[in-house]
């Protein structure tokens, strides 16, 4: 068992590799609403503690309580925090990670970074030569419990602390069952919102690419569609 499973979900740690993008900065002010310990990391440590302070701010007017969000670099976060979430541009993240296996060893590392293209056709998938962003990752850390999941939110919705409730699945791929059910918990720690499990690592390249046919849809109806499985 990882040893973030060995905890309530809600009383972890969660840092956020890449937590000044849209995404990353995302998901820590919607997990801090909910009042998760969360921890911004950038590779500007100073841009990382002011992104965290508005973070904390919004989060705590949201949420009615003091959030808890702290910035620093990516290693520091990487090395404090108990549950990592990877958040970087595709571009750069393998040079990201390669760094970072001794501090993230043991942990599980939850990557939603989505290898994405734009040309005058519009989004389409780029090959990573692993398989998947989630198996390079996978590749770079193997000492950590690496999973995929988190692709399909909106930004723009985790980002909107108007709307407390968030409506979507969130699909889950991974290789050790005590992560995988951990970052469903994870998931489900968002009001609205579920952690699906969607099968092994090896099944990353397919969530992944999902996003750049929901980057068309949002681009056709001027949406923040998300992604919701029934009958489970």
């Amino acid at each position: 068992m990882t040893a973030a499973g060995e905890r309530p979900v809600g009383e972890l740690v969660v840092g956020v590799l890449g937590g000044t993008g849209p995404q990353g900065r995302g998901l820590a002010v919607r997990l801090a609403s909910v009042g998760q310990r969360v921890l911004v990391g950038s590779r500007d440590d100073a841009r990382a503690r002011e992104v965290a302070a508005s973070v904390a701010g919004r989060a705590t007017a949201a949420g009615g309580a003091q959030a808890s969000v702290q910035g620093g670099s990516n290693a520091d976060v990487a090395g404090a925090a108990d549950l990592v979430v990877v958040a970087v541009p595709f571009d750069g993240h393998a040079a990201v990670l390669a760094g970072l296996a001794g501090p993230l060893a043991g942990k599980v590392v939850v990557d939603c970074v989505v290898p994405m293209g734009f040309d005058e056709l519009g989004a389409y998938a780029v090959d990573v030569a692993e398989g998947s962003v989630a198996q390079q990752a996978a590749a770079l850390l193997p000492d950590s419990a690496v999973v995929g999941a988190f692709h399909h939110v909106s930004a723009v919705l985790l980002e909107d602390l108007s709307r407390p409730t968030l409506d979507g699945d969130v699909l889950v791929v991974g290789d050790d069952r005590a992560a995988t059910d951990t970052v469903q918990a994870l998931a489900g720690q968002l009001p609205g919102m579920r952690g699906v499990y969607a099968g092994r690592l090896r099944n990353a390249r397919q969530v992944e690419a999902l996003t750049v046919n929901l980057v068309s849809v949002n681009r056709r109806y001027k949406a923040h569609a998300g992604i919701r499985v029934t009958d489970v």
